[in-house]
């Protein structure tokens, strides 16, 4: 169930980049080129989606018998993994207007949810019987080290919004 959610998640980002109706003024090269926004956030989100889809796998692999505490916070994660696209769209949409710094700010923010959403996972799985702890404190220093960069690419955004799109990276 989880990869076909990330399935269908990265397979929507690609719906935002719709080329301009026939007959509107430039040519077909014009039109392809205008929507360079649209291509660096599908690549921004794939790759972010892709990232999460093997931590999802490496943290998963922990839990050898599932328990419905472990199901709903694995459904925080797939509800954030869901969202994805729609800050996706924003950012392309906004990425050169006037707009950029809320654009930027709401993409990262979407990532420090999802990255609380992490959290929790771990928590609960560190709760189930036989799961190896050394990892579970292994994953959770680098979930905290990742919760921040995204905290402090959030912030970043209100006044750099480019800065922080790298930070994401």
């Amino acid at each position: 169930f989880s990869d076909g959610v990330f399935a269908i998640a990265i397979t929507l980002l690609v719906l935002e980049i719709r080329l301009q109706h026939v007959g509107v003024e430039g040519s077909l090269l014009d039109g392809l080129l205008a929507l360079w926004p649209y291509y660096f956030a599908f690549a921004l989100s794939f790759f972010v989606i892709l990232v999460t889809w093997i931590a999802h796998h490496d943290v998963i692999r922990l839990v050898g018998v599932t328990s419905h505490p472990v199901q709903l916070a694995n459904g925080f994660v797939l509800f954030y993994v869901t969202f994805i696209p729609f800050p996706t769209a924003v950012l392309a949409a906004h990425l050169t207007g006037p707009e950029i710094t809320t654009a930027v700010t709401f993409y990262c923010a979407t990532f420090v949810v999802g990255s609380g959403a992490f959290n929790v996972l771990v928590a609960t799985i560190a709760r189930c019987p036989g799961v190896d702890m050394e990892a579970v404190r292994r994953i959770r220093r680098g979930f905290r080290i990742t919760f921040t960069i995204y905290v402090a690419a959030t912030l970043v955004a209100l006044v750099a919004p480019w800065a922080a799109l790298a930070l994401n990276v």
